[in-house]
């Protein structure tokens, strides 16, 4: 019997059939990561989409942009201005990754549907290879935890909602470049301690000088590379330096490069607040916040992206103030996160001495975080939802590490791992799995378009002032391609409420009221208008698009009262208002000629037609305006010489304007 009961207890702590087959656990996780987001290939470009494809100089230049990609700032394609592509301090320098959507450009032209397919397939395969350095890392551990961790870490990783920001959105492919070349480094590391051959070593810091090239933020896989090493293979601390020195020369050839590329303009803080959130509105002007008065602000979005990665019910891409308001020292949650995060970095020292895993996944964590969190360098946002993707790894083998530890405990089996104590664990991971990929395909749709996302996460960001303009701006473009009169009036009238609401949060949003004069502008609220554009010139006299619709707009206020309104005195004035910011606007000066002339003044009339025919001296309309001008005026011999040259140009002009 006792034989017997022993077979019994070796046969149920064995590894079922399904649990010894990783390769083909790595190929369906990775096809489960690419199907969850099938309903993204529909897609068109959203967002940061213009700024790195669709308006990018270099971008649509294909091949022959890539020169400028790799020679510039990442927002000077879209930008084509020094100074306008240092929007954020530091600059940003992601040239591999923009160069992905140049070569389509070349290859096959503008697709969306081919961008998406690749961030879905860049990130099956991020997938797979989570999975499998995850294996390799483990591969003297115990089997339940060498077949189990991999699994609960990658299936917690790939159906997270948090992740629909860097892969729905095409932009997000720096996101998961960086993230593939990381992994990369990470399992030719591993291989090169190994084996003891250099070339793994030099591949793998190759491949992270990649990630790099496609967003600086691979930069931190220097700093974890040698946590692996000494977590997972159990080197001693004095044995790591020397693997540790090709992928260390791999990061200062990246910074010269950067460097060079971007030199210290040596400026100070970046005083927009829509690229500096750490401003205070004070007698009406922003001043910049110290270091210790922003730190509150900070450390409370370090509590909210930890929610967000054990709670992602309520997802938005804008963070933009005031969706995050400025917090201060008297918050709980401020001091709640601060004592948190403390905390985490203890445990993440001493459990990593220890070569605990729990503790190196937040270490992980803590260390890919830290370059995005606002502490070390300002990111020109509060947080973001995309930021998370490379630290959620860490968040994902730390969980799935306290998982499994708890599963025999849960089980009240404390003492040896098998099936019965590790139901709970996988039971938990599928079900949040579920509940994720649900959140997921739920989210994706949001990202179709300009139009979707805006208008749905306007009802999350309710406080942002960028969402709230970029509401108001697609409202104003959907409204143009509306037939029906009615609705067209009805967004327009929608988009004044939200461009009104960004201003009210950001009282010196130049770009609001540019947007808010053009909603104006289209409901024939010309003074309104014009107040709005007036305003932009005050913040920026260098306004040249606000200058411009200005001019329109006084010229169509012109129009609009000589010819609705029977109000020639006020008509004269806009249109005078309107030649003073376009002299050489041929349509100002056609009406300046026509109000004159109705208005009985015909020697004005006669000096303004003939201002519009040296504008367009081959247009038979205007020499004809002229010839009656001069008539009018007196001028027979003046009249008959326009008269005579209209004709010249069109014979049936006399005809036509009869």
């Amino acid at each position: 019997m006792a034989t017997k009961k022993r077979k019994t207890t070796s046969a149920k702590s064995s590894l079922p059939a399904w649990l010894q087959r990783p390769v083909w656990h790595a190929l369906l996780l990775g096809l489960l990561g690419t199907l969850l987001y099938a309903n993204t290939l529909g897609h068109g470009y959203v967002q940061d989409d213009a700024i790195v494809i669709t308006e990018n100089t270099f971008t649509q230049q294909g091949f022959r942009g890539l020169p400028g990609i790799f020679q510039n700032d990442t927002f000077f394609g879209f930008f084509q201005d020094k100074n306008k592509a240092r929007l954020v301090t530091g600059g940003r320098y992601r040239p591999l990754s923009v160069a992905t959507f140049a070569l389509e450009q070349g290859l096959w032209g503008q697709s969306p549907f081919a961008s998406h397919l690749i961030n879905i397939l860049l990130y099956g395969g991020c997938v797979v290879l989570l999975f499998w350095v995850l294996r390799s890392s483990l591969a003297s551990a115990k089997k339940w935890y060498r077949a189990l961790i991999p699994l609960l870490v990658t299936m917690l990783f790939l159906t997270h909602p948090i992740h629909t920001e860097a892969v729905a959105n095409i932009k997000g492919r720096d996101e998961i470049m960086a993230l593939l070349a990381g992994l990369g480094a990470w399992w030719f590391s591993l291989r090169g301690l190994r084996t003891g051959k250099w070339l793994y070593h030099l591949a793998g810091a190759l491949i992270l000088f990649l990630g790099m090239l496609s967003k600086e933020n691979a930069f931190t896989f220097i700093g974890i590379l040698p946590l692996i090493w000494y977590v997972f293979t159990e080197r001693r601390i004095r044995d790591l330096w020397l693997p540790a020195l090709p992928y260390a020369a791999a990061g200062v050839v990246f910074l010269l490069i950067r460097s060079a590329i971007l030199p210290d303009t040596g400026s100070g803080p970046v005083q927009e607040l829509m690229n500096n959130p750490f401003l205070r509105w004070n007698n009406g002007s922003y001043e910049v916040l110290t270091f210790a008065e922003k730190l509150p602000t900070i450390l409370y979005t370090w509590m909210r992206y930890l929610q967000l990665l054990f709670a992602p019910v309520v997802l938005t891409h804008d963070y933009y103030p005031r969706h995050i308001a400025l917090h201060t020292w008297g918050d709980p949650l401020v001091l709640i996160s601060a004592l948190l995060y403390l905390a985490l970095i203890a445990y993440a020292v001493w459990g990593v001495l220890k070569r605990d895993h729990l503790a190196f996944g937040v270490a992980f964590f803590l260390i890919t975080f830290l370059p995005v969190s606002n502490l070390l360098f300002p990111i020109g946002t509060n947080m973001a939802e995309r930021l998370l993707f490379m630290p959620s790894v860490g968040w994902a083998l730390a969980v799935g590490v306290g998982l499994f530890r708890l599963g025999p405990l849960l089980s009240q089996k404390t003492k040896k791992v098998s099936w019965a104590s590790v139901k709970t664990p996988l039971a938990i991971v599928a079900i949040a799995g579920i509940l994720f990929s649900y959140k997921t395909v739920l989210r994706n749709p949001a990202w179709e378009s300009n139009y979707t996302l805006f208008t749905t996460d306007v009802e999350v960001s309710k406080r942002s002032a960028k969402l709230r303009n970029a509401v108001g701006g697609e409202l104003l473009a959907q409204s143009a391609e509306e037939p029906d009169p009615a609705r067209q009036r009805t967004m327009r009238e929608e988009a004044v409420g939200h461009l009104q609401q960004a201003i009210d949060i950001h009282p010196l949003y130049k770009n609001a009221y540019l947007l808010l004069g053009n909603a104006y502008n289209y409901l024939n609220q010309y003074e309104a208008s014009i107040d709005s554009y007036q305003k932009a010139l005050q913040l920026d006299p260098g306004y040249t698009e606000a200058r411009r619709n200005l001019g329109i707009t006084y010229r169509q206020a012109g129009q609009y009262y000589g010819e609705q309104r029977g109000d020639l005195n006020r008509a004269i004035q806009y249109l005078k208002e309107a030649l003073r910011l376009q002299p050489d606007d041929y349509e100002v000066l056609r009406l300046l000629g026509v109000a004159h002339g109705v208005g009985g003044q015909h020697q004005q009339a006669s000096a303004y037609f003939e201002q519009a025919v040296q504008q367009q001296p081959d247009n038979a309309t205007a020499w004809f305006n002229l010839a009656q001008a001069r008539e009018y005026a007196g001028d027979t011999a003046g009249a008959q010489q326009a008269l005579a040259r209209a004709q010249q140009l069109d014979p049936e002009i006399q005809q036509k304007m009869n």
